[in-house]
């Protein structure tokens, strides 16, 4: 299809975002959800022009209970911030989502983000049952979401090539680091707007057709990060090895454990704490992460004089 037909299912505020940033959950040191630290978290997103995808698996959303999910949730969309928020979608139990679901249509969310089923392990029959369902139900446009290493199981390209008229699949984010993955599923779904899951990729999949990303990186370096997407897309990026060592030193340890560790030593969250069955102990030695935040803050000011320079 055309790009008017991708427009055509894509949530009306997101024209022009090429960043949704899978926000981290602060937490207080006594687990706790961190409110404050939330709220300025989603608010850098917005002034970076960021979209924000809300609960996912970053945002530790299988070990907050359904009530703190539900809080957490009312307290992002209650900030009326000007930039669109994407929900996740996971679990296993269908019933379990589609209530879920039925409750997000309630809220003014943008898009919904729905995963691979995890544990189970369905074939294509079961992924495209799974999918069908929650898309029939859901009333905002969804994301499909491949993440093999969470899922235990890939996105079948053959349910994705099923599902690819219906009108609630909008785009899909892949992030199992293959290219050829990537552009098996351009092939199979041409309407669906493709995103890169894995930030250190959007360099690879760019050229073949990814529209942005969705990042872990964003949320220790939302400006930086959306000038990385809009040079990758643009064509103009040059600093490949900077940007991969980078984001590569945000998955030292379990996502969203790094991320959190460098937020919390940088004063921006109150904590690097995260819920059971994560642990901030597995983090280690931060020297790559502290290396990595201060070559891209350099990245970012060299990249604002050079704008700057060509006015």
């Amino acid at each position: 299809m055309n790009a008017e037909s991708k427009t055509s299912r894509a949530p009306a505020r997101t024209a022009n975002i090429i960043v949704w940033t899978a926000v981290i959950t602060p937490m207080n040191p006594d687990g706790s959800v961190d409110y404050p630290s939330l709220r300025k978290i989603l608010e850098q997103q917005a002034a970076a022009g960021n979209g924000i995808t809300i609960l996912g698996s970053t945002g530790e959303a299988l070990n907050l209970d359904n009530d703190e999910c539900r809080t957490v949730l009312e307290f992002g969309v209650g900030l009326g911030l000007n930039t669109p928020m994407m929900c996740g979608v996971g679990g296993h139990n269908l019933n379990t989502q589609l209530r879920w679901v039925e409750y997000l249509n309630t809220l003014p969310l943008d898009a919904y983000l729905m995963v691979v089923p995890i544990y189970a392990k369905p074939g294509m029959h079961g992924q495209y049952e799974w999918f069908k369902a929650l898309l029939d139900k859901a009333t905002r446009p969804c994301m499909l979401y491949n993440v093999p290493g969470r899922s235990a199981k890939p996105l079948d390209v053959e349910a994705t090539r099923r599902l690819a008229d219906h009108p609630g699949f909008w785009a899909l984010k892949e992030a199992s680091g293959n290219t050829k993955n990537f552009s098996e599923f351009v092939a199979a779904a041409p309407a669906v707007q493709m995103m890169s899951g894995d930030d250190g990729m959007l360099p690879d999949f760019t050229p073949l057709g990814c529209q942005g990303v969705v990042s872990v990186a964003g949320n220790v370096w939302p400006e930086a990060t959306q000038e990385y997407a809009r040079q990758c897309l643009s064509g103009e990026f040059k600093d490949v090895t900077l940007w991969k060592e980078a984001t590569d030193a945000l998955f030292t340890a379990s996502n969203p454990i790094p991320a959190k560790g460098i937020l919390a030593r940088r004063g921006v969250i109150s904590s690097g704490v995260v819920r059971a069955p994560l642990s901030e102990k597995d983090l280690g030695d931060m020297s790559s992460l502290v290396d990595a935040d201060v070559r891209i803050q350099a990245w970012l000011e060299n990249a604002r004089s050079l704008m700057a320079v060509k006015g």
